[in-house]
């Protein structure tokens, strides 16, 4: 079943890849511009280029990787190639999941202030050290990722029922993700799914969990303070909670099916990153949509734009 819905998910992928393409460029040239025009570039939009610009790397890394492998149906090519792409497409989706989390933990700072003024310690030192994390975020996801090229190993993992060794090849591979059955493998691969998923999973919900309680505290605090005479206007901050929220959102669905491909591989030796790449155009392309979203500028330029174009 997985081979034959490999093609439905190249084609997929490939509308995806031209959606995400499109917002992450949209995102990060109306940040330029408005850094023209005002001089002032915040942490938030360094953090949202660093994401648009790993979003429009991995897209047209993992879909250069999609064509090859479709055109390439019995991996002839040498598997080295095959391997780099794969190590690039990984290492891309750990720099887009962190930064994704460290967009959330950001604008939790901004919207949750603890008595003992532990937020505003950590706002503090993110706005300093911002250009810090946003370059040791990438430093960190391919030193990572740079073990997946000694366990990648050349083959041909199309070749049916062919075992030489420790290695066993399925007839629904992928070209150049061949792993080792091996303990420490299984093991290398257990840690890389911790790290790129499930540790800035829970950064990303304990956050949206903190705006949760914090907006809900919040909320309780302006209807006592006026009486009920009128509900409480949160205006921007409504937005960004609601942007939050849908990042993580977002990310769950995600989470959910790279579980599957990883338990997929480490159990079974068998693979189809087409799924897993799939999720994550998914992802990327929502995670667009709701980063222009937050920023009501950007989204009121974008509708002002797209309503401009339908009159066109």
């Amino acid at each position: 079943m997985l081979v034959l819905i490999k093609y439905p998910l190249w084609v997929m992928t490939g509308v995806l890849g031209i959606t995400t393409v499109f917002f992450n460029s949209y995102i990060s040239l109306m940040s330029v511009l408005n850094y023209k025009e005002k001089k002032q570039w915040t942490p938030c939009e360094t953090i949202t280029m660093a994401l648009s610009v790993a979003s429009i790397a991995h897209q047209m890394t993992c879909y250069f990787w999609m064509t090859m492998d479709e055109v390439d149906s019995n991996c002839q090519i040498a598997q080295i190639g095959y391997a780099i792409l794969l190590v690039l497409t990984f290492s891309f989706k750990f720099i887009i999941m962190w930064n994704s989390s460290f967009l959330t933990f950001y604008y939790s700072t901004k919207l949750v202030h603890e008595p003992n003024h532990c937020y505003t310690h950590a706002q503090d030192v993110i706005v300093k050290h911002v250009t810090i994390a946003v370059i040791l975020i990438p430093l960190f996801g391919f030193g990572t990722c740079l073990p997946m090229l000694v366990l990648f190993n050349a083959g041909n993992p199309a070749a049916a029922g062919n075992a030489v060794g420790n290695i066993t090849y399925k007839a629904n591979g992928d070209c150049g993700l061949v792993f080792s059955d091996t303990t420490s493998v299984k093991v290398y691969q257990v840690m890389y799914l911790l790290l790129s998923d499930v540790f800035p999973g829970v950064v990303m919900v304990k956050c949206c969990i903190s705006i949760s309680v914090h907006l809900a505290i919040h909320l309780q605090h302006m209807k006592a303070s006026t009486n009920g005479t009128h509900p409480p206007k949160l205006g921007t901050q409504i937005r960004v909670i609601e942007m939050a929220l849908g990042l993580v959102a977002n990310f769950l669905v995600l989470l959910v099916v790279d579980l599957y491909v990883n338990y997929k591989i480490v159990a079974h030796q068998e693979s189809t990153l087409s799924l897993t790449i799939f999720f994550t155009s998914l992802y990327t392309t929502v995670a667009a949509v709701v980063l222009i979203y937050g920023k009501r500028t950007l989204w009121k330029t974008l509708i002002h734009d797209f309503n401009f174009w339908l009159s066109e």
